[in-house]
């Protein structure tokens, strides 16, 4: 996960912020799972490169919490030049941040999140990083921010990623009360402020037995735009649907991925606004998602009406998530230079 936050910091810090990066190996998390939580002091082991080629990690107990690894990476900005520089690896720790920062007084933060796999000749591939550092410089435009360049984004992944290298079905509910964005908004990029409003409905929807929300568009409260954390697609015959986005909805990397090999398969993708009542036609339903690549939905709940979808490995999702997964991991040839060999 990468982290970028604009701190105004006091005279004696230089006039400094921090830009920091940091990669933990992340088991994947449903896109019910918020991605942002609360500050708070990090705890965390050091584990010595030395003792072991690998991690000692039991991943079937592994969760989904953060798991905190060797390295993060930092750099620094000076406001007088308006550039990035110094970017260092350092052991995973704690920051020192200025009470009077920008992230924790009006929430001007931003984050990406990213996977590298590691391939059966014990390659790394990362998939498709250049897309992330391009959508954090479009969100550090939207949120008057500076941002590192694409080639300062590009150094830092490889350099977190290669010093951790030892590491290694949703049912939604239409919300139709709170709008995970407006229009003119920040919705369509990665702002740390964009996902804590849907705690407490999301927390209310899972006390109900419900995986995650869907949520209706602002304007007229009758489209459907997104989950809490990932995009929505739906199929009928060979037709793939997904919403818009029109500034609203983020502009997901594996959202795009999906796309182009769906049609590669032969079907029409379409990108428009989609009335919740199409949704009870579909004849399947799927999320997209960094964590969660592809993944079925088994039912959706809207008003009190319950509609169930097609699952299984016969599934379109399942081709999808076989087909990505298989580019990201290297058994299955690049063909469209998605994926990086970092060594």
């Amino acid at each position: 996960m990468f982290m970028f936050s604009r701190s105004i910091c006091c005279a004696k810090l230089n006039q400094l912020s921090t830009f920091e990066t940091l990669f933990s190996n992340l088991k994947l998390r449903p896109c019910a799972t918020p991605l942002i939580g609360p500050l708070q002091t990090c705890e965390y082991r050091i584990y010595s490169r030395e003792k072991a080629e690998y991690a000692n990690v039991n991943w079937d107990e592994l969760g989904f919490a953060l798991t905190k690894t060797d390295y993060m990476y930092v750099m620094n900005f000076t406001e007088e030049e308006q550039k990035f520089f110094n970017g260092t690896l350092t052991r995973f720790g704690n920051i020192e941040m200025c009470p009077s920062s920008g992230i924790l007084n009006y929430g001007q933060g931003l984050f990406e999140g990213l996977k590298a796999y590691r391939k059966e000749d014990e390659g790394i591939l990362l998939f498709r990083p250049q897309e992330n550092a391009l959508r954090m410089k479009m969100g550090a435009d939207r949120m008057c921010m500076p941002s590192p360049t694409v080639d300062q984004f590009m150094d830092a992944v490889k350099k977190t990623v290669l010093a951790n290298k030892r590491w290694g079905d949703l049912n939604l509910m239409v919300e139709d009360n709170v709008h995970r964005a407006i229009p003119g908004g920040t919705g369509g990029i990665k702002a740390v402020t964009n996902y804590s409003p849907v705690y407490k409905p999301l927390t209310e929807a899972k006390a109900k037995g419900f995986s995650d929300l869907l949520f209706l568009d602002a304007l007229t409260g009758s489209n459907i735009e997104e989950g809490s954390a990932c995009n929505i697609f739906i199929l009928k015959g060979n037709v793939i649907s997904t919403p818009t986005t029109h500034g609203t909805i983020l502009p997901g990397i594996t959202r795009k991925s999906i796309m182009e090999i769906a049609s590669d398969f032969g079907y029409q993708v379409e990108e428009r606004a989609i009335p919740i009542k199409e949704v009870f036609d579909a004849e399947e339903v799927f999320c997209t998602g960094t964590a969660m690549v592809v993944k079925s939905v088994a039912s959706i709940t809207y008003q009190g009406k319950r509609i169930g979808y097609k699952l299984g490995a016969e599934t379109l999702a399942q081709k999808l998530h076989a087909t990505l997964t298989g580019i990201q991991t290297g058994l299955i040839e690049d063909k469209l230079g998605w994926t990086m060999l970092i060594d």
